[in-house]
């Protein structure tokens, strides 16, 4: 995968940033897939868990859609200074809010995109339907990317992952098929691709090369070979038009 646009960041500020694996190379790859929907300027995106709005930048200066950067871990004031220095205050809208409450108007996105955060609050059953569907249009799109596994290992945890991750950690990850089977359940949205990026390592090896204290602790597992027993997993699906009838 060859990061053309991600290359013309400033590198440091990417690196002092970072929250976990090279959120704006994820989001990259995303938006160059072939199942992946376009996004146009004047949009109406939702960025949810955007943490320190990197992927908000991104999308506000690559595509010029107007976004909805929404943490809740990282204040809104902080965030509205990083966009403000970046030029692109005007586009982008700092929001600190929970999944739980989220102060938005049903219908009001024409997407919403969540990378690296969605893993933490979207795994129990009725997330989806419940608080982020409701907010897209009709039509609109959804397209998430989590860090994850290649299959589900949590009956039995290779002993790399447990140098710098605790089976409470570990739940987080689940596979492309565990994703699918949970996604394929909404009845508000229309699941059309779910897969693997390519750029696992790469994304990692920059979230490694941070000073942050989470990723200086990530690297015993990765140096360990935690690496082979995971990916990043991408999903995308788009609101339906009438509510599907809840499966029998």
């Amino acid at each position: 995968m060859e990061y053309t646009k991600s290359q013309t960041y400033d590198r440091q500020f990417l690196l002092d940033n970072m929250m976990g694996p090279n959120a704006i190379k994820i989001l990259e790859e995303l938006t160059q897939l072939p199942g992946m929907f376009e996004l146009k300027p004047e949009m109406r995106v939702l960025d949810l868990g955007c943490g320190r709005g990197l992927t908000s930048i991104f999308l506000a200066k690559e595509f010029g859609v107007q976004v909805f950067a929404t943490d809740l871990w990282i204040a809104a004031s902080e965030n509205y200074a990083r966009f403000k220095e970046a030029g692109l205050e005007q586009r982008i809208i700092p929001i600190h809010a929970d999944v739980a409450d989220l102060p938005y108007a049903d219908e009001y996105f024409d997407a919403i995109i969540s990378i690296d955060s969605y893993q933490y609050f979207g795994r129990e059953e009725g997330v989806a339907d419940e608080k982020i569907a409701p907010l897209l249009k009709k039509g609109g799109k959804l397209a998430i990317v989590v860090p994850g596994l290649i299959k589900d290992i949590h009956d039995n945890i290779p002993p790399e992952m447990l140098l710098s991750w605790n089976p409470e950690d570990i739940e987080t990850l689940r596979s492309p098929e565990w994703w699918r089977k949970l996604l394929s359940r909404s009845q508000l949205l229309e699941l059309q691709a779910v897969g693997e990026l390519e750029g696992f390592y790469e994304c990692w090896d920059d979230w490694l090369a941070c000073n942050n204290e989470y990723a200086i602790g990530d690297r015993k597992a990765m140096e360990g070979g935690a690496g082979k027993y995971m990916d990043l997993v991408y999903m995308i699906a788009a609101k339906n038009e009438i509510k599907k009838k809840a499966p029998r």
